[in-house]
């Protein structure tokens, strides 16, 4: 078949190079002079740094997947993160996250007397719910919502409480309020709330634990080059700096992909990109959704900066708390308003790759969760929230910062909304529980027959090996139907096919 991908994001890269193995004939269509979509780089002169996704989880489901794509996984550098990370509280209190179970369970007996059996049964029930979710939700697609509300699937969330908040969750095993907090804040890595967010997505804290965080040396942007390369090499054709004006349908069947340079026929469409957007791109109103007010995910405060001194004696990740974080949730998410005492999150390459920023210094990364309404007045506010996290920071272990800054460039929502992303938000539609598993926008179009979905906004959901194994499940599903029904081919243009259909 010949398949058209509007949006190069990691959804579309992958989607391409799995259905190009499968014998497909596939292009590309992206607007932007990079490719990437929100993996790439932030750069100003001898400092480079990640400006989304920094933190590699599932590194299994990543590697493995890109296998089935033709990546060799000699291909990537993976530098396992041991501790995960640090947490902070503005109190002095230190918490620090292991992988190795049994480490931490004697970390959290120390801390919090009588909590390490806590932990320890929270992580037995978590790796039932993890199994199962894999088996039952990230494998399996819902585009009919029957084949989500099983028996089986009500009868296990209903057992285990899954369906209940990560908020709600977390008091069945924990009683002090930072470890609650330190098993919920990993709700905020796909932009939802603790106590929005069913229980089910506690399996990325299980995660944590079962398969480890990790660093790809380079920066998560360096995958984006190589994709981009081994697609060249197997003859994908990329359209760069070239915005698609509409996807073409008849009779509720797509056809093609229109945009400037005229109409490229094809036997399936896949958008890549904030779902959303895509009925901006389907001209007749009878195609677009009938559901149409989707809610956000939070938003960021991004802040890059290059710091005249080395913290080689911090590590590549730590998150600061405030003493509040409950409150603060509900800032971000509730009220939609500025927090006066946020959590912020810090990544710093150079503890785990001395080539990350120049010698003797650092590059860092700092990510404030904010409301994605772009009505708040971040052009006013942000350079005050941004110099309070420094100075925050800095009392609380990267000593010298503030006075060492070289370069500082900061990123808000409004800049997420210019570059395409949904409200502002950062990690598509939120993981609430009515937009998750078969509520979420699914890879199958519901009306359009050979139209198709990839993204953070579609099941299975965000984070980067999760949007990989949409595009796992995309590439399977149109190979499995392209099998089934045999399509004559379609012409190289739409003259064409008028030529032919006039004869």
């Amino acid at each position: 078949m010949k398949i058209g991908i509007v949006g190069a994001g990691i959804g579309g890269l992958t989607s391409a190079l799995l259905l190009e193995r499968q014998g497909h004939a596939v292009t590309i269509y992206e607007k932007n002079a990079e490719l990437g979509g929100r993996i790439a780089f932030e750069t100003n002169g001898e400092f480079t740094i990640d400006q989304g996704p920094t933190i590699v989880l599932l590194p299994e489901l990543l590697v493995e997947i890109l296998e089935e794509a033709g990546v060799e996984r000699n291909q990537l550098e993976l530098i396992p993160c041991d501790p995960l990370y640090d947490i902070f509280y503005d109190n002095g209190f230190k918490m620090t996250k292991w992988r190795d179970p049994k480490k931490q369970a004697e970390e959290i007996e120390k801390l919090f007397p009588g909590e390490g059996k806590h932990f320890t049964n929270y992580l037995t029930d978590m790796k039932q719910i993890y199994e199962f979710g894999y088996d039952a939700f990230l494998s399996k697609t819902f585009h009919r919502l029957r084949d989500f509300l099983t028996v089986k699937n009500v009868k296990f969330v209903a057992k285990s409480k899954s369906y209940r908040t990560v908020s709600t969750f977390m008091k069945r095993y924990f009683d002090h309020d930072y470890l609650k907090q330190a098993y919920a804040l990993q709700s905020l890595y796909i932009g939802g709330a603790p106590h929005r967010v069913p229980a089910l997505y506690g399996l990325i804290s299980y995660s944590e634990h079962a398969f480890g965080i990790w660093y790809l040396k380079g920066g998560y942007a360096s995958l984006i080059p190589l994709l981009e390369r081994i697609c060249t090499e197997r003859g994908i054709q990329i359209k760069k700096q070239l915005e698609v004006e509409e996807i073409t349908v008849s009779e509720q069947t797509v056809n093609g992909i229109k945009t400037k340079e005229g109409v490229d026929s094809y036997d399936s469409v896949i958008f890549n990109g904030e779902v959303p957007f895509l009925d901006q791109l389907l001209k007749q109103k009878r195609n677009h959704f009938k559901k149409k007010n989707y809610k956000p995910s939070s938003g960021c405060l991004l802040a890059y900066v290059g710091v005249n001194k080395r913290f080689e004696n911090r590590e590549a990740h730590q998150f600061f708390l405030p003493e509040d974080f409950d409150q603060h949730m509900k800032d971000v998410f509730d009220t939609k308003t500025f927090s006066k005492e946020p959590s912020c999150y810090v990544f710093n390459p150079v503890a785990l790759d001395s080539k990350a920023a120049p010698p003797g210094k650092s590059v860092l990364y700092f990510l404030i969760p904010t409301p994605s309404n772009t009505q708040l007045d971040f052009e006013q506010e942000k350079e005050a929230i941004i110099d309070k996290q420094l100075t925050r920071v800095e009392k609380l272990g990267f000593e010298g910062l503030t006075e060492n800054i070289e370069w500082l460039k900061i990123r808000t929502p409004q800049d997420a909304l210019a570059s395409g992303l949904y409200m502002g938000g950062s990690f598509g539609v939120a993981p609430d529980l009515n937009q998750s598993g078969g509520f979420r926008p699914q890879i199958v179009h519901p009306k359009i027959k050979g139209l198709y979905m990839v993204g953070a906004s579609v099941h299975p959901g965000g984070g980067i090996p999760i949007v990989m194994q949409g595009a796992r499940l995309l590439s399977q599903h149109i190979t499995e139907w392209s099998d089934q029904h045999v399509k004559p081919s379609l012409p190289d243009s739409m003259q064409e096919y008028d030529e032919r259909r006039v004869i």
